[in-house]
């Protein structure tokens, strides 16, 4: 542990959250150099919003909210409900399309200096091909394909539940961009192996997971799913467990996969659970809609952290991991 508790890291962060760090520890993940090995989740993140509380090119790397080919509304409200060290959302992957977002977002992330993981999201294996063509020639650095989206093509299952459709897919993707490819893998399935399997031999460059796990609230006033939709998705502290559990299960069965690490992460510490898993970086999600300045500080945290463990830090370093 750090000579500084983790109160006095958090206390001098809020103080002064845009001042610049020098990054000791850095991470490479599928060729891409990160700052450090902490970045911001998809669907966690709003340059507009996040900007005013911290500098975002100094994150490791900023995956965005999901792009689809037009623009979605999203899912009728109440989207969100409260749980026990965590929440449910059913947001629906709310965005204004892949046209806005190559003229607007990516070009400002960029000047910026940020480094980008673009999430894809697509409601047909058609969907995810259009979004990917029309960013392999952006800025864009990494393109994280989030195969959790009720998909129309495979009968409104999530492609990301069937390890042939899944391969199918990836492998249609893959000949469309020679960027990195993220696969982002939803806990929902039997056999999270299988189908990490299935994305890596698609043409998956990496691998992030966990997405979220399916859950629901009940309002004991009505009776009724307080979600409009019934069930949405959970996050939070309260799937911790879980995540590490199906990253160190796919890292044991997939030893050469870099692997960014998804899941009730809300300090450097939990961060460095993944690490010790198996990831070769990390995404900070819901911590940061209750503190906006989440990532950077588990960020900082995580930095100092891998100051006394120079083993662990010097194959992040290299593009490796600990296990």
């Amino acid at each position: 542990m750090s000579q500084r508790t983790i109160a006095e890291m958090q206390t001098a962060i809020a103080m002064d959250p845009l001042e610049p760090h020098v990054w000791r520890h850095g991470t490479v993940v599928a060729g891409t150099p990160w700052k450090n090995p902490v970045g911001t989740a998809s669907g966690t993140f709003n340059l507009d919003a996040c900007g005013g509380y911290y500098d975002v090119s100094q994150m490791g790397a900023i995956s965005t909210k999901g792009v689809s080919p037009v623009p979605w509304e999203g899912n009728p409200t109440p989207r969100t409900a409260e749980s026990p060290a965590g929440m449910v959302n059913s947001v629906g992957l709310q965005n204004p399309g892949v046209d806005h977002y190559l003229v607007d977002e990516l070009p400002r992330l960029k000047a910026l200096g940020a480094t980008v993981v673009t999430n894809v999201a697509g409601h047909s294996d058609e969907d995810y091909a259009i979004v990917v063509e029309r960013l392999a020639d952006s800025p864009a650095d990494m393109l994280e394909i989030n195969v959790s989206c009720p998909n129309v093509s495979h009968g409104g299952m999530s492609v990301g539940t069937d390890a042939k459709a899944l391969n199918r897919l990836i492998t249609r993707l893959r000949g469309l961009t020679d960027k990195p490819m993220v696969v982002k893998l939803t806990p929902n399935v039997t056999d999270i192996v299988e189908v990490a399997r299935a994305a890596v031999d698609g043409g998956a460059d990496a691998l992030s997971l966990i997405n979220t796990l399916v859950g629901m609230r009940i309002d004991i006033n009505t009776g009724k799913p307080i979600l409009a939709q019934g069930t949405g998705g959970v996050s939070g502290p309260c799937i911790l467990p879980i995540a590490l559990s199906f990253v160190w299960r796919v890292r044991q069965a997939l030893p050469d996969i870099p692997i960014i690490g998804i899941g009730g992460i809300d300090s450097g510490r939990t961060a460095l659970e993944f690490l010790y898993a198996g990831a070769n970086a990390v995404e900070v999600g819901a911590a940061a809609l209750v503190d906006p300045v989440a990532p950077m500080r588990v960020a900082r945290e995580l930095d100092d952290l891998l100051d006394e463990r120079p083993d662990l830090a010097e194959l992040l370093k290299k593009g490796k991991c600990w296990r």
